[in-house]
């Protein structure tokens, strides 16, 4: 989530990365290859996403079945325990209804907030509407001890249980914690991803994340309350299960979403569609934060355009490589608008930077082509507010950014990243390894 991670320098591995359906490797260590070549033909078809369902779930419908149920699975096992709190309160500033289920899985442990009865374990809520902003007064459905919150199994197990226990027509499951993107390490090589516990020294990584939706039937919509999610990395990686996928690229602030400004509309209309609530929360996220003196970032993708997402973006790719447009490529990588993690770069405003110093006229036509999709096809819904910097920070100018960030170090990508199925389809890998090596 959240806006307090101190950035160090990340060493990269020099990886030879491949193209998994075609079996051919672009192998940067070895000399002679025909590097345009390579790249051409690694462009292979990605899978279909036309298994997921429009507004997901099951065809027949008992009467009594809710409209949501919105699933918020928050681990505050680590410094961010007093916010879990606090967002928990939120949610009982609006609570659930025969329409509208709010259920959630709160974690604590010893060491960070004494509050609220100091308790330590997991519990399971149904979010129950009060009037005291200081203290849960919901019921626990179920406490489970002192479970592991980040083990992706946890969230497997929540999600199975509470569309069980709270059947709906659609499905919402937020994951509420630190995130950082697809990146798998902390430092030089230890790990990242999402929901960190640390009690248990574990966490959720972005590979996870589409077991976790696979595991539980998919989902209506995916939310992350957490930092740097709002990824080509992982909007592919989860594509297949989940229609509408709600991130920020940048990091949020502690406090993250403002749960009872989101909730209210939903409840207010639970018919509202998976696109509308995904709509919602980007605009009750950013209404907050408008109102304070910091920058921010809040969209939601299609996932139904992710794959043609992913031909466009190796089409342009292409053509740089095939131009040898290295100085704007360069000059387009060191000035697009970047993230808490300096590598994580818009893609659109990275592009639109390249086309505006490249004299190539096929790379100017897939750029402009790949921002239109993005603008108008990929990313439903865009908000942003330029960070306006401080004595120890530079001013960041955020309303650049259009809703999509990617990976793009000055290094080749690290062995890790071919983990990712955004790096099996598409070849940014071999691109971010070309630009790297002039």
């Amino acid at each position: 989530m959240k806006r307090n991670i101190i950035l160090g320098a990340i060493a990269m591995l020099f990886s030879a990365s491949f193209a998994a359906a075609a079996d051919m490797a672009v192998d940067f260590d070895r000399g002679g290859f025909n590097y345009k070549e390579a790249l051409k033909n690694t462009v292979t078809a990605a899978p279909d996403a036309s298994a997921v369902a429009v507004e997901a779930m099951p065809s027949q419908l008992r009467a009594s079945q809710a409209e949501w149920t919105i699933m918020v699975f928050v681990n505050g096992k680590n410094n961010l325990e007093k916010f879990a709190l606090r967002d928990m309160n939120e949610m009982e500033m609006i609570g659930s209804t025969d329409k509208v289920n709010i259920v959630v899985e709160l974690g604590r442990m010893a060491g960070f907030d004494s509050s609220d009865g100091d308790w330590t374990g997991v519990r399971r809520y149904l979010v129950q509407k009060d009037n005291d902003p200081y203290k849960i007064t919901s019921p626990v459905v179920q406490d489970l001890g002192m479970k592991d919150m980040g083990s992706y199994q946890s969230v497997i197990d929540f999600g199975n249980w509470a569309k069980q226990n709270y059947p709906a027509k659609k499905y919402m499951l937020i994951f509420w914690n630190h995130g950082a993107g697809w990146i798998k390490s902390v430092g030089l090589y230890g790990n990242k991803g999402i929901s960190y516990d640390d009690q248990s020294n574990n966490h959720i990584d972005t590979p996870q994340m589409a077991k976790i939706l696979q595991a539980i039937g998919g989902v209506t919509v995916m939310g992350s309350d957490a930092c740097l999610m709002q990824m080509a990395e992982v909007v592919y990686e989860v594509k297949n299960h989940v229609p509408y996928i709600v991130g920020s690229e940048e990091t949020e602030p502690g406090d993250g979403y403002t749960y009872n400004t989101f909730l209210d509309p939903v409840v207010k209309n639970p018919s509202m569609t998976g696109a509308q609530l995904a709509r919602v929360a980007v605009d009750a996220y950013s209404d907050h934060y408008d109102a304070q003196s910091g920058g921010y970032t809040q969209s939601f993708v299609y996932a139904n355009a992710v794959p043609q997402f992913l031909q466009l973006v190796n089409a342009f790719a292409y053509e740089v490589t095939k131009a040898n447009d290295v100085e704007a490529a360069k000059y387009a990588r060191d000035n697009a608008v970047k993230f808490a993690y300096p590598e994580n770069k818009d893609l659109y405003d990275f592009v639109s930077l390249l086309i505006s110093k490249s004299n190539n006229k096929a790379v100017k036509e897939k750029g402009q082509a790949l921002m239109n999709y993005i603008t108008h096809n990929l990313v439903g819904h865009n908000r942003t507010k330029d960070e306006p910097g401080s004595w120890w920070s530079s001013p960041n100018p955020l309303s650049r950014a259009k809703g999509i960030a990617v990976y793009l170090p000055n290094k080749a990508v690290p062995a890790s990243y071919q983990e990712m199925q955004w790096a099996k389809y598409s070849n940014w890998d071999e691109f971010v390894a070309w630009l790297a090596s002039k």
